[in-house]
């Protein structure tokens, strides 16, 4: 397994098992929601949709609002609008972003790996507001399909990387990986 012996990953091997452990996650993610869903409504329980094909996203942002839906809404309502949301100008907002989402990654584990896979999607954010607002700025036309099959293929770039950090057993292993999936050992 890659996350067990990352040593010998070259780009190829990296990336497969990146990919593989991606799918894996999406899979069971996915699985486990619609098993909730379905035996909630034998109870007659009506729960809320959690994961809506996060990988079909466009960007980080729409990523967050497809992955694990309940958990982002917890974020957003009670950590990112009560440290003060974008209320107060566009620094505090980024700051507030990325603490929000460091807090995710630290109550997903409390280890350096999970803090670092929190960090992430909250740079992430951050640049994608400022992507936003720089083309909103300049007015930049959106490339129609072009531009969303490129922002498609960066958002599910960008979310693996992350996921290396989430499912690395400590940082040596995670930053082996990393290095192996940008080619530093080889194809």
């Amino acid at each position: 397994s890659l996350f067990s012996n990352p040593g010998e990953a070259t780009l190829i091997t990296a990336w497969a098992g990146v990919l593989a452990y991606a799918f894996q996650l999406y899979f069971d993610f996915s699985g486990y929601c619609d098993m909730a869903i379905g035996l909630s409504r034998l109870f007659g329980i009506q729960l809320p949709i959690n994961f809506n094909s996060p990988y079909k996203a466009a960007s980080i942002i729409e990523f967050w609002r497809r992955w694990h839906i309940t958990l982002s809404r917890f974020l957003r309502d009670y950590l990112y609008i009560s440290l003060g949301g974008n209320a107060k100008g566009v620094p505090r907002r980024y700051a507030n972003l990325l603490a929000t989402m460091l807090i995710g990654g630290f109550w997903h584990g409390a280890g350096w790996t999970f803090i670092i896979w929190g960090a992430l999607p909250g740079l992430y954010l951050i640049v994608n507001h400022g992507w936003r607002a720089l083309k909103q700025r300049m007015r930049l036309p959106s490339f129609g399909l072009f531009g969303h099959a490129v922002g498609v293929l960066v958002t599910f770039v960008a979310v693996c990387f992350a996921w290396v950090y989430f499912r690395a057993p400590d940082l040596p292993t995670a930053t082996s990986i990393v290095s192996a999936m940008i080619g530093q050992r080889g194809v």
